[in-house]
């Protein structure tokens, strides 16, 4: 019996996690071609780009701090890992902490750079 509903359970489970997200998407879109009738009839500009060298260089600049941010959570979670399972042993403990000083020193850097970094393309720009 327990077994049974564990199996029926499961089920729902899994039909309802398979069918959310169609459910979800299954909103009011408009059909294709009334977009492209929209954009045809925006002439010359219908093709025009909104980038530009700054939105271009702000997003690489965000890539570039999010992966920098990704590395010093890892890094951080190594040497609390190695602390963590030191065991007493100052050797691990002492080379856990300096992993531990040196990504503090290194996000206060980057940080730093970054907001003297915006700080002058704003100046610049203005």
């Amino acid at each position: 019996m327990l077994e049974t509903s564990k199996k029926i359970m499961l089920s729902v489970c899994l039909v309802v996690l398979l069918l959310l997200p169609q459910l979800v998407l299954a909103g009011n879109n408009p059909p294709l071609n009334v977009l492209d009738n929209v954009a045809a009839s925006t002439g010359p500009y219908a093709q025009a780009n909104n980038d530009t060298l700054v939105s271009i260089v702000g997003n690489v600049v965000g890539i570039a701090l999010g992966l920098i941010g990704i590395v010093f959570l890892g890094l951080m979670l190594f040497a609390g890992y190695n602390w963590m399972t030191a065991q007493g042993d100052e050797e691990k403990v002492g080379k856990a902490k300096s992993i531990i000083i040196q990504t503090i020193i290194g996000i206060i850097i980057i940080v730093g750079a970054y907001a003297s970094w915006a700080f002058l393309f704003e100046k610049l720009l203005k």
